[in-house]
C-alpha cells in the first residue's frame, strides 16, 4: 500500500495497539474521513500480548492465534472508519506487574530514537499537516502507551530535521501536534451525573470511586463535534471482538445521553508551527472546533 498522498488535508493518528484507534478519537477520524481528509492510523504494535477481554472470544484457538486475529480486527475497524492504517512493526510489551521487567525486544524496551525511525519515515512519506497521539501519561500507564507518546513526539520533531535520518526521505514539518483527552475524569463525571439524574443505572460511579491519583488534566484547547459519528465509532470498536464485550464497560452507557451531554471528542494542542498560534486555553481564549484551524486556506493556496 502506498501511503503518499498527492495533496489536500492529511491527518495522522498514532496509537499503541489495534483497538486504540477505535476507543480514542474514532468519531473524529470518521468525521474527517467522511469530509474527504486523508486519514492514516499508525499502529505501533500488533497487540500480540493483549488479553482477550470478551468472554465470548476467550477460547484456546483464539488465544493461540491472537496476533493474526488482532490484525484482522484492525483491518475490519479501519474499513468501518473509512481510514487507512499502517503497522510500524513493533512487538506488544504486555502489562508487566510491579517490579517485573519488560519482555526482551518489546516496543517499550526500544531506544526512543530507534523506535521513532519507522514513524519518521511514515511522516515524511504521508506528509500530514496534523498529528494526534497520547500525552506523556499515555492516557493510562501501559508501557506501550507511554512509549507511543515518546515516539510520536520524537518523530514529529525528527521528521522536520534534514540532518536526522536523511536515509528516511525528504524532511516534512507537520504543522500541529495534538494529544487525546479521551475517557477523561470529566467525561465519566458528566455521563454518570446525567445517567443518575435520569434514573439510568450507571457503572461509572465505580470507575470514579477508584480513579487513580493523577496529574491535573491538560487544558482542553479543541473540541470536535462528532456525535453523528458515534455509531461509526461503536461499530469500529465492536470490530475488535477480542477486546470489546457488547453491552459492557464503554459499550454500556446510552448513546442518546452521550450525544446530549458530551457530543464532542476533545484534544490538547501541544505544538503548533502556525504563525502567531499558541497552545494555551483559558478565560478569553477561544476553543478550536477544527483540527485544521488555520490550515485549510494554507493548503488550498499552497
Amino acid at each position: 500500500m502506498s501511503i503518499r498522498h498527492p495533496g489536500g488535508l492529511r491527518l495522522l493518528s498514532v496509537h499503541a495497539h489495534p483497538d486504540d484507534e477505535s476507543s480514542k478519537g474514532a468519531a473524529t477520524l470518521a468525521r474527517y474521513a467522511a469530509e474527504g481528509v486523508d486519514v492514516l492510523v499508525a499502529t505501533c504494535t500488533g497487540g500480540e500480548r493483549g488479553s482477550v477481554l470478551n468472554p465470548a472470544m476467550d477460547r484456546p484457538e483464539v488465544r493461540a492465534d491472537i496476533a493474526r486475529i488482532r490484525r484482522e480486527e484492525m483491518a475490519a475497524a479501519r474499513e468501518v472508519l473509512g481510514v487507512r492504517q499502517w503497522f510500524l512493526g513493533f512487538v506488544d510489551s504486555g502489562m508487566p506487574g510491579p517490579g517485573e521487567p519488560l519482555p526482551a525486544g518489546c516496543f517499550a524496551a526500544q531506544p526512543v530514537e530507534r523506535a521513532a525511525a519507522p514513524l519518521v519515515a511514515l511522516i515524511r512519506e504521508f506528509r500530514p499537516q496534523v498529528v494526534i497521539t497520547y500525552d506523556e501519561t499515555g492516557g493510562y500507564p501501559h508501557p506501550d502507551h507511554v512509549m507511543t507518546h515518546r515516539v510520536a513526539v520524537a518523530a514529529f520533531e525528527a521528521a522536520a530535521d534534514g540532518e536526522r535520518h536523511p536515509e528516511l526521505g525528504d524532511p516534512w514539518q507537520a504543522s500541529k501536534l495534538y494529544y487525546h483527552l479521551a475517557l477523561s475524569r470529566a467525561w465519566f463525571q458528566a455521563l454518570h451525573r446525567a445517567m443518575t439524574e435520569r434514573g439510568v443505572p450507571s457503572g461509572m460511579g465505580e470507575v470514579l470511586a477508584t480513579w487513580p491519583e493523577a496529574p491535573p488534566a491538560l487544558a482542553t484547547t479543541t473540541r470536535i463535534a462528532c456525535a453523528e459519528q458515534f455509531a461509526v465509532r461503536d461499530a469500529a470498536m465492536l470490530a475488535h471482538a477480542t477486546q470489546v464485550q457488547p453491552g459492557m464497560a464503554f459499550m454500556a452507557h446510552p448513546r442518546a445521553i452521550e450525544r446530549e451531554v458530551w457530543p464532542t471528542e476533545d484534544y490538547h494542542l501541544a505544538r503548533s508551527l502556525l504563525p502567531g498560534a499558541g497552545v494555551a486555553a483559558g478565560p478569553g481564549v477561544a476553543i478550536e472546533t477544527d483540527l485544521f484551524a488555520g490550515l485549510r486556506e494554507k493548503v488550498r493556496t499552497g
